[in-house]
């Protein structure tokens, strides 16, 4: 056997089947052998495999073992005189392994290589290629200077960014999203170590193997696509603490005294340094728009106030400080929240949603004044200015948030999906077919079957999503192409047989797709909102009934907990029935799930996936009403 290929996966069905779809191609004519470790997947993945790839070794675990652990035990099996680490996100072109292992053939020396790697976009992946992570590494990437100085062999060494993407060169860690490894070499140094559950052991087993004697190559003449990339979860919290503490791990395993103090040190700064930035920059970027509008909203109101009292009263401090700093406030909030669930904050921007969320929050203003006592009644004229002043600077900072994105003075204008189908005729046309009955916003512009300048074509005609038919193409001609085109492109593959078109729109994002079943109610971020609201007020009305539910409810005091967890937003009433479903829309934990009132320990994991796609995809808000009254004496369960 030359060579063996190991895949962990984790409710990734649809890019494991593309990932399964390059390697049939890649693998005609070697003789390899494919093991895929599926880590207790709910998204059906396993069935995937079964059905579509009966030519893969499956090995089914029934918990997550993590990826050290799962690799671990397609290892213990494999035959091959190399073997491959390869993560399911990945698309490998067709003469990736061939060339690869004639490298291997000709550098006996080498131990593991790794690959040019490039995200969905065509951006290339800096972690294709790194160094070791001494404190003095760790230190200074952790504080920014690898990025100021990209270039510099002091401060970049961690990603070895003055070692040129398209030569092939000596380095010494390699990334687990592609080792192509010498059985030989992982022989004496020994599997991958099971202390790291996630992140660390790849940095762990590249420099055991050069502990043993061999050498690390980055490979630059094949490219492959890895969707993730290294930044799919840097935006979280768990992310920092569990990829830093993967590094503590490696140093007390590897520098001895000193060493590893100080890079404990410098690592539990990074975790404090991070996480700090992690929170700050989450705040900011989903509250910012808030927190602009309020600022506009509340110095216009100001400036308002201050020309009322000077040229229409004629009077100094006619309005007090409690009506500057406790009534505007209140209006204030009052007209975002409005205009928050009127979808004023939705992307695109709809200058019907803001209008209609001021509307709606000037009335409500004007229902609650009417029943205030005379001395906090301060002025009709200010609240129907207030909400002119605060529509007008909302659609103020929309356009200019337009006018920097997409140089257009019109906030209604989007980057909106001219797409272009790369294929034949046939394949095309379905394509097609699929996107519109995925729902995907997108316009199709032309059919190309000859791909040479597609790039000048893309340019011409304003493309700016290209989608690729892998049955009228290689995947090296989609890897390639994706190259050419650059970056301000967004492309997707649809494979033989399947109704998923798959892509990445950034290294910074966990992959994304158009599917005929991810036309989803629940999708929408009306209907998001929606279910939110319908949790805060069911909560609101469970206050008033808790002496009735002390009686109702089979477990009062667990009821009381869930009420508390729903009402702060960590749950919600109603949830899926399984738990790792990344392929829906995000939901959190329920208190009760869509198949609460069946006999859900008969129903198996492909029935369970299809009740909570059809909740998806049918979801009303009188849906989750009509499941919490069937179940209401289990909503303290």
């Amino acid at each position: 056997m030359k060579l063996s290929i190991v895949i962990v996966n984790y409710n990734v069905k649809h890019f494991l089947g593309q990932c399964l779809n390059s390697l049939k191609r890649a693998i005609e004519h070697l003789d390899t052998e494919v093991f895929v470790v599926d880590n207790a997947s709910s998204d059906g993945s396993c069935n995937m495999v079964q059905e579509m790839f009966p030519w893969v070794k499956l090995i089914a675990s029934e918990i997550n073992l993590g990826f050290s652990k799962g690799n671990n035990l397609a290892i213990e099996e494999a035959t091959g005189q190399y073997v491959l680490l390869l993560n399911p996100d990945t698309v490998v072109a067709e003469d990736t392994f061939d060339k690869c292992i004639a490298f291997m053939d000709a550098h006996e020396t080498a131990g593991a290589l790794g690959v040019r790697m490039i995200d969905g976009k065509g951006n290339f992946l800096p972690e294709s290629k790194r160094g070791l992570p001494t404190p003095s590494v760790a230190f200074y990437k952790t504080f920014g200077f690898s990025k100021i100085f990209p270039k510099s062999k002091t401060f970049n060494r961690y990603h070895v960014g003055f070692l040129p993407e398209h030569e092939t060169n000596e380095v010494e860690i390699l990334s687990g999203a592609f080792m192509f490894m010498r059985k030989e070499a992982l022989d004496k140094t020994g599997l991958l170590d099971e202390t790291f559950f996630m992140y660390g052991e790849d940095i762990d087993l590249s420099y055991r193997i050069i502990k043993a004697g061999y050498k690390n190559y980055y490979f630059a003449d094949t490219t492959i696509i890895h969707y993730k990339g290294e930044s799919t979860r840097k935006g979280s919290l768990n992310y920092v603490k569990v990829f830093y503490n993967a590094m503590i791990i490696f140093a007390r395993k590897h520098f001895s005294g000193n060493q590893s103090g100080l890079f404990s040190l410098f690592i539990n700064l990074a975790i404090f340094f991070r996480g700090l930035l992690t929170v700050m920059a989450n705040l900011f970027s989903s509250s910012y728009l808030f927190i602009i509008d309020a600022l506009l909203s509340f110095g216009g109101i100001y400036l308002i106030t201050r020309y009322w009292e000077d040229m229409i009263k004629y009077t100094d401090n006619y309005y007090p400080g409690q009506f500057m700093f406790i009534v505007v406030p209140t209006y204030i909030l009052i007209w975002i929240l409005s205009t928050f669930l009127n979808g004023g904050y939705d992307k695109p921007f709809r200058i019907s949603n803001i209008f209609r969320g001021i509307f709606f929050g000037t009335l409500a203003i004007a229902a609650v004044y009417a029943f205030l006592p005379n001395e906090w009644r301060f002025s009709r004229a200010i609240i129907i200015l207030g909400a002119i002043w605060t529509a007008a600077e909302m659609l103020i900072t929309r356009t200019s948030y337009h006018l920097i994105k997409y140089q257009s003075l019109s906030i209604e204008s989007t980057d909106d999906k001219k797409a272009l189908l790369v294929g034949k005729e046939e394949e095309c046309l379905r394509a097609e077919k699929l996107l519109l009955l995925a729902g995907a916003e997108s316009e199709v512009v032309s059919f190309v079957s000859n791909q040479n300048d597609l790039a000048q074509l893309a340019s011409v005609y304003g493309i700016n999503e290209i989608i690729f038919c892998s049955r009228d193409l290689t995947f090296r001609q989609i890897i390639s192409n994706i190259g050419l085109c650059g970056n301000k492109i967004d492309y997707k593959i649809l494979n033989p047989g399947s109704e998923a078109f798959i892509g990445s729109n950034s290294k910074n994002t966990a992959g994304d797709l158009y599917s005929v079943n991810h036309n989803l109610n629940l999708a929408r971020a009306a209907n998001q909102r929606k279910k939110r609201l319908f949790d805060v007020i069911s909560s609101l009305i469970f206050i008033v009934l808790l002496p009735v539910n002390l009686f109702v409810v089979r477990n009062f005091g667990k009821f009381v907990s869930n009420w508390v967890t729903v009402a702060l937003g960590k749950k919600t009433w109603v949830g899926y029935a399984q738990s790792g479903t990344g392929h829906l829309p995000f939901v959190k934990p329920g208190v009760i799930n869509t198949a609460t009132g069946f006999n859900s320990l008969h129903l198996n994991e492909d029935t369970l996936s299809k009740v909570d796609l059809l909740y998806a995809r049918h979801y009303s808000v009188s849906h989750d009403l009509k499941l919490m009254w069937r179940n209401y004496r289990k909503l303290g369960v």
